[in-house]
């Protein structure tokens, strides 16, 4: 609330410094000199006001910051006549505090998008069964149940059998990773499959997703280092300009040489623009899924001469993609891609979704399965178009179609295998791969350069 109060504020000291500005140029164009300064100093005198109010407060904080140059420029440009520089200085001060703002509200609002996807409450397992109860009240050792979409509320270990877990918010992985029974589960991660039982190890606010709330709560509170450097030379940017302005009037006579000094040195950018931009810059960042720890490693980062990319979601696309369809026997490998894609249309997995719209981006026709089994984090099997498919791990389908076949070759490290049986025979497998993005290596020589 007060930051949509400051927020109105600022809009509206900045509207009507434009709009004084604007008509008083109006007024003066039209042979009315003293209309114009009326106009001028009553888009001045708001945000004049506001400054000194602001000073009041820094000088209760314990600093008087740069403010005080741009306070005293208005007032001596007031005091000597010069009402139209100081309807310009109030126009770039007003300005330069509402770009601030906005762009300090949208970093808010990437922040509310964080938190939005933090459970507020967990399903635990009670006396007379299941209960919904505020993340508060869960302790280590508590029994819960995380549903299908659901995010981890706590840190735990499963307790179910298997479970497959997307960590993309916590690790920027895109493919789900398949977790067993005794596992560790941060908070953050969303479950990708089936429910499954967590044994919490943590509270809510010693778990890991809300150890990186608190880094991005930290940065929007830290200061970058330039904007510190500006206010510890604040008085002595001050003195000088006090001095500087003191000689011109005093050689030249004319108090206006001295209004002129005041002016210029007004430092609206360096106490502005280091914010907004730095501010601005960690907003768009978080907007992307990358997380800057405070604007003073933003601002050292024109420093660096190492750079560390994690790969899945910076150099790859960030989702599992068909990298290749290897044949074994039956039919050809559109074909072997069809079936099983058919087949998955009955599953919300991931890599089922992203088999599906490999099919699709082939324009593939792809029939209904009828008979369809789910095994949660090995495979499924169904009838399609009149055969039996099976389609999940090696092990799984090899398993259900009584053979001893050696996983073939082929695939990259990090890649994903999935084998598909029709009619009881192995008839291949399809690779799934995180692709590298358009662009890459140029990218990379662009950073090196």
């Amino acid at each position: 609330m007060q930051a949509d109060r400051s927020e109105w504020q600022g809009s509206a000291l900045l509207a009507l410094a434009v709009l004084g500005l604007g008509a008083g140029l109006a007024a003066h164009l039209a042979g009315q000199p003293g209309i114009a300064h009326g106009f001028w100093i009553a888009g001045t005198a708001p945000a004049l006001l506001s400054l000194l109010a602001e000073i009041l407060r820094s000088l209760r904080r314990g600093g008087p910051g740069l403010d005080i140059v741009a306070a005293l420029s208005m007032t001596a440009a007031l005091a000597f006549g010069e009402t139209l520089a100081a309807a310009v200085v109030a126009v770039m001060y007003s300005g330069g505090t509402r770009l601030e703002a906005f762009a300090e509200g949208r970093a808010r609002r990437e922040m509310r998008a964080l938190l939005s996807r933090v459970p507020r409450h967990a399903t635990r397992y009670g006396a007379g069964g299941l209960e919904q109860v505020p993340l508060e009240v869960i302790g280590p050792g508590d029994r819960l149940l995380i549903r299908q979409g659901d995010v981890v509320p706590v840190d735990g270990t499963l307790a179910s059998e298997v479970a497959f877990l997307n960590t993309a918010a916590l690790t920027g992985e895109s493919l789900p990773s398949r977790r067993l029974q005794g596992a560790p589960a941060m908070s953050g991660a969303t479950n990708a499959g089936e429910a499954f039982d967590l044994i919490a190890t943590r509270i809510a606010r010693d778990s890991t997703y809300a150890g990186i709330v608190r880094l991005v709560e930290a940065a929007q509170r830290d200061r970058a280092p330039m904007a510190r450097l500006a206010d510890r030379w604040s008085l002595g940017f001050l003195a000088i300009t006090l001095g500087i302005a003191t000689l011109a009037w005093g050689l030249s006579g004319d108090p206006i040489r001295a209004v002129a000094v005041l002016v210029v040195a007004t430092p609206c950018p360096l106490i502005l623009a280091v914010p907004v931009a730095l501010v601005a810059g960690m907003s768009r960042a978080s907007q992307m899924g990358v997380l800057i720890k405070g604007a003073g490693p933003l601002e050292r980062m024109a420093g660096i001469r190492t750079l560390i990319l994690d790969k899945t979601g910076t150099l790859t696309e960030g989702r599992p993609q068909i990298s290749a369809i290897l044949r074994r026997e039956g039919p050809d490998p559109p074909e072997i891609l069809r079936l099983a894609a058919a087949l998955d249309q009955a599953s919300q997995h991931p890599v089922a979704q992203a088999m599906v719209a490999a099919a699709r981006a082939r324009d593939l026709p792809l029939p209904a399965p009828s008979e369809v089994t789910e095994c949660a984090g090995e495979g499924m099997l169904g009838q399609v178009d009149g055969h039996r498919v099976i389609v999940g791990g090696h092990a799984f389908v090899t398993g259900r179609i009584g053979v001893s076949a050696p996983r073939p070759e082929g695939a990259a490290p990090g890649a994903l295998l999935v084998a598909v049986a029709i009619d009881g025979v192995l008839a291949g497998h399809l690779i799934l791969s995180d692709l590298l993005r358009p662009g890459v290596p140029e990218t990379l020589a662009g950073f090196r350069r």
